[in-house]
């Protein structure tokens, strides 16, 4: 058996490589493992960009969380030289009556949060490289903006490893098991001791709720990018960042970053898989149909021809919320599952937390709602 340390990190893409990075900061001694070697794209975490905003749709209680991300975010930046965040403004689109736009209202009204409810004259005036639909709603967030994957992972990262971390990768995780106060980690290497254990295996992250009521979901997503022409510029760097409910769908967007084009995808829908290794890296046509209607329907001067395509994966909790909790038979292990597709932004507060949990038992944030007693 190798050297015990305090904290062992299992799975250390954005959230576990978060973890890593907190528990370091702290003078913990920590060990992570990943089977694969992130930051990569066999995951979740890639596709050079991911949305974050303050006023959430989804549930009004992440704002907290979401300010503690913002400034860890920050902290990330300024403690590894990389810029990862670009406050380029959020443009929130949808019927009055629909999801998106009252969602958003009443979490900046909950919050305090400064959100602009834009008349349709304003919104063609301001942002001519978007169409908009009749009968559409415009909220403009101008705190929000756009993530650079693979840098902040990257920069967890080598911030944890400066701290001391030992990160392990391209190692299969066999299983773990508590053992006394502690935990043992039997990984392809050998066995690992720890006093606490973090899980947060994305897409492989079953196993660890397995037998606990939770059932969760893969689902293959689809990342576009295609190249502007004429008035597309309108739409380049600087441009806001977009999410579009439609009656087809949720879509969102990113003006282009770095002249791979305007990135587009739809966040509803994708095909379950049974296992993350199914993952099929090439276009769908069903998908295809979906977003470039979009893109010819609501975006100016962006062409229908693509630069780039990727795919990635959605963990699914069964209410599409994430679970971030104790294990209910293991209190020296903390879980993180089912981020649904919307916790990249999260990361670094999610890390923080489970490192509080896994070694205290407890965390300052109001991660209630988050728990798995909600399954019960």
């Amino acid at each position: 058996m190798s050297r015990s340390v305090d904290l062992i990190v299992i799975g250390c893409g954005a959230v576990g490589g978060a973890a890593a990075w907190r528990a370091a900061e702290r003078g913990l001694s920590v060990r992570g493992f990943d089977r694969f070697a992130p930051p990569h794209d066999r995951g979740s975490s890639h596709g050079q960009t991911r949305l974050t905003r303050l006023s959430y749709f989804e549930h009004p209680d992440h704002v907290p969380l979401l300010l503690r991300s913002f400034d860890l975010w920050a902290e990330l930046e300024a403690g590894s030289g990389r810029r990862v965040y670009h406050e380029t403004g959020l443009l929130e689109i949808g019927p009055e009556d629909g999801v998106v736009v009252p969602g958003v209202l009443k979490s900046a009204a909950e919050h305090g949060l400064a959100v602009e409810k834009m008349t349709e004259d304003d919104f063609r005036r301001e942002h001519p490289g978007f169409r908009l639909p009749e009968g559409s709603s415009v909220v403009h967030e101008a705190k929000a903006g756009c993530l650079l994957v693979e840098d902040a992972v990257g920069a967890q990262l080598e911030l944890a490893r400066r701290g001391g971390a030992e990160i392990v990768t391209n190692e299969e995780i066999v299983g773990w098991s508590a053992d006394g106060d502690g935990v043992v980690v039997e990984t392809s290497s050998g066995l690992h001791r720890a006093g606490g254990l973090v899980v947060s295996a994305g897409a492989w992250a079953s196993d660890s709720v397995a037998g606990l009521g939770v059932d969760l979901r893969v689902v293959e997503k689809h990342l576009h990018w295609f190249s502007v022409d004429g008035d597309g510029h309108r739409l380049a760097s600087g441009s806001p960042c977009f999410l579009h409910e439609r009656p087809e769908g949720l879509f969102y967007g990113f003006p282009d970053v770095d002249g791979t084009g305007v990135k587009v995808a739809e966040h509803s829908g994708g095909r379950e898989l049974a296992d993350p290794s199914e993952r099929r890296p090439v276009p769908d046509p069903d998908d295809d149909a979906r977003v470039l209607r979009y893109v010819e329907d609501c975006l100016s001067g962006v062409s229908a021809r693509r630069t780039r395509h990727v795919t990635c994966l959605y963990t699914m909790s069964p209410d599409e919320l994430f679970i971030v909790d104790r294990h209910p038979l293991h209190e020296q292990v903390a879980l993180a599952a089912g981020l649904s597709g919307h916790g990249f932004k999260f990361a670094p507060v999610l890390g923080e937390v489970l490192v509080d949990l896994a070694m205290t038992g407890q965390s300052e944030q109001p991660i209630e709602f988050l728990g798995l007693s909600r399954f019960s």
